[in-house]
């Protein structure tokens, strides 16, 4: 029989500040992060605009400091971390270049390195595979578990804006050029990036109750799917999504209709946001139309590799606090992605489960259905 997995520490930190309280106050306002990147020279580039942290360290620090609070919430003392292996989602070990080592560290030294900061046993696997990189994390972590694999995992992911990634979506011409995201809305013009750094404590849920823990959330569903459409833009018809979507909701055994909300992973570009909505409508059917619908990128900027591990940390604590977020951008109704999107204000939640969603270049695509402890 699979365990139940439950969420027993989280920590997280962003252009809309450092800590839950910040995440989830940022996500209710529907105050978008975004200003002038100051961080490196992009005075050559058609937008000059990003959601970053003022006071950001290294991508090391950053992330040995949430994951270290993330531990402390679960109670893990020394001995417990250290039988606790970890699953780090990046893009890549972005200090390497200024580094004099030879050969250069890549991401799974920097995996080694924050296993060995905060005490963790082992590194058990690394995640570079895009912005599905920390969903996928997630998904792995949470089978593990459930089949009685691992008693515990610590997942981790970061990004932090830097110039490389900056100019590539640039000159790809992805970036909003009116210095907002707008997701699902008419008049959008792209992307923007944006720091994240987060942390999360899987454990069986019966084992963190048992020892007197809390229980934050239960991930009750996970799937994954690939369209292989293009090598960048998703399947018209969101086949790739509303695979990973179905399979999610018959591993969490829910139907669509008892979804109370969706974290889209709505990018705001216009190609994405409506094979998303198409996904949504052919996975879900008619509830498509009732069930709310945000994406917190337009608050928060896409973090990439780091996206679907802050998205999943929002959702949680959008279901603890019992409020969803605003869909932040929003100008107008665009026909091609008709769904009830939270606009205004925080809107109270009317359920028990959450969906979680994200994709990536080359058609890869990921859902993880959330359940309030």
């Amino acid at each position: 029989m699979s365990a139940e997995v439950g969420l027993s520490g989280l920590a997280a930190a962003s252009a809309l500040g450092r800590g839950a309280d910040a995440q989830l106050a940022g996500v209710l306002s529907g105050t978008a992060a975004f200003g002038p990147v100051r961080r490196f020279d992009v005075a050559g580039r058609r937008v000059r605009v990003a959601a970053t942290l003022p006071d950001a360290g290294s991508l090391l620090d950053e992330l040995a400091d949430v994951t270290a609070r993330a531990c402390r919430e679960a109670g893990l003392d020394p001995e417990a971390r250290a039988d606790t292996p970890l699953l780090l989602a990046v893009h890549a070990f972005p200090d390497a270049p200024r580094l004099s080592a030879r050969p250069r560290p890549n991401a799974a030294d920097l995996a080694a390195m924050l296993a060995s900061r905060v005490g963790l046993g082992q590194v058990s696997r690394v995640y570079t595979s895009a912005c599905v990189s920390a969903s996928t994390a997630v998904a792995d972590a949470a089978a593990s578990i459930s089949r009685g694999r691992a008693e515990r995992i610590v997942v981790a992911a970061g990004y932090l804006v830097e110039p490389d990634q900056f100019a590539l979506f640039d000159t790809g011409r992805a970036l909003a050029t009116d210095g907002a995201v707008r997701p699902f809305s008419a008049g959008r013009t792209g992307l923007l990036l944006g720091d994240a750094v987060a942390a999360v404590v899987l454990e069986p849920a019966v084992a963190i109750e048992r020892r007197g823990g809390r229980v934050l959330a239960r991930l009750a569903g996970w799937g994954r799917a690939g369209d292989a459409y293009h090598a960048v833009r998703p399947h018209p018809s969101g086949h790739g999504m509303a695979t990973a979507i179905d399979a999610a909701l018959h591993r969490a055994g829910v139907p669509a209709g008892a979804l109370a909300y969706v974290n889209a992973h709505g990018t705001g570009t216009s190609f994405s946001d409506a094979a998303e909505a198409a996904a949504l409508h052919r996975a879900l059917g008619p509830s498509a139309r009732r069930v709310p619908v945000s994406s917190t990128k337009a608050a928060h900027g896409h973090a990439l590799a780091a996206s679907g591990l802050l998205e999943l940390v929002v959702t949680v604590l959008a279901l603890r606090a019992g409020l969803l977020p605003v869909n932040a951008g929003f100008l107008a109704p665009d026909e091609a992605c008709e769904l009830d999107v939270i606009l205004d204000g925080p809107r109270p939640m009317a359920g028990e489960y959450a969906l979680s969603l994200n994709a990536a270049f080359g058609g890869a695509n990921t859902a993880l259905v959330v359940r309030a402890a």
